[in-house]
């Protein structure tokens, strides 16, 4: 069974999960999807430098992050397309979260036309444990130890529902919007200040610290964004003038800002 996630963190949970040789099965699509341009192919030099730009806040170390990403990328791609030639089947884990559906989206699109058994682990919205609710949100979120509880909800997943995701895919590619939203379960191309009205919410004329105001926005919201694109649009509106940076720091999240 070849395990397939769209994001680092769980990709290396779901590793430290699984016997050592069966994590070798463990492949990891994190091509962030929900973010920039799709109609470009998703190990693109553009989407990896898009990425580096976005999750390597220090310039001088970009370059070195995208070279490494690059090399990641080119070993997991090579290796699916070597496990789905082979037909082996594939379990897929997916979330709400935009970048899960699109990555389940994209993959479908691959998948079109291959006979491999594929089955689909969705992450529930919430779980009742005794007296508690836990929502993990997206499965970065899930330990380690935690994701054989979720096993009881794999399904198959139906050549139709494979093509139907697919043709969503295909929709999406065409649109090419900014950025890509769950609006209504309905994954949406969006502009890409879709989610700035939060950063205005929270930030005032009081200076806080952006990493402080970037952890109050996943944490209060808990929308489908990572921490690296609310960072990405306060750069924007530092460099716009619309948001001041009142204290500088060695790291990017410890400068104080405000409006």
């Amino acid at each position: 069974m070849i395990e397939v996630l769209f994001g680092y963190s769980e990709a290396e949970s779901l590793k430290v999960a699984k016997p050592r040789k069966e994590s070798k099965k463990v492949i990891c699509l994190g091509y962030l999807l929900d973010i920039g341009d799709i109609q470009k192919e998703p190990d693109s030099a553009y989407r990896q430098e898009l990425i580096a730009s976005l999750c390597e806040p220090d310039r001088q170390r970009q370059e070195a992050f995208r070279k490494k990403l690059a090399a990641h990328q080119a070993v997991e791609t090579s290796r699916l397309a070597e496990y789905i030639e082979a037909g082996e089947p594939l379990r897929i884990w997916y979330s709400d979260s935009a970048y899960a559906r699109c990555g389940l989206y994209e993959l479908c699109a691959r998948l079109c036309g291959c006979e491999n058994p594929v089955s689909v682990v969705k992450l529930p919205e919430y779980c009742v444990k005794g007296q508690t609710i836990v929502s993990h949100g997206s499965w970065r979120n899930v330990s380690a130890e935690q994701f054989e509880e979720f096993l009881p909800r794999q399904r198959e997943l139906t050549r139709n529902e494979i093509r139907m995701f697919a043709s969503e895919w295909r929709e999406l590619v065409e649109d090419n919007s900014p950025l890509r939203a769950l609006i209504n379960g309905r994954l949406t191309g969006v502009p890409e200040d879709f989610y700035d009205f939060l950063i205005w919410k929270r930030l005032g004329e009081t200076p806080v610290k952006e990493g402080r105001l970037i952890g109050d926005l996943i944490g209060l919201y808990r929308m489908d964004v990572g921490d690296y694109w609310y960072a990405a649009r306060i750069e924007h509106y530092i460099r716009e003038g619309r948001i001041q940076v009142t204290e500088e720091a060695e790291q990017m999240y410890q400068r104080m800002i405000r409006i």
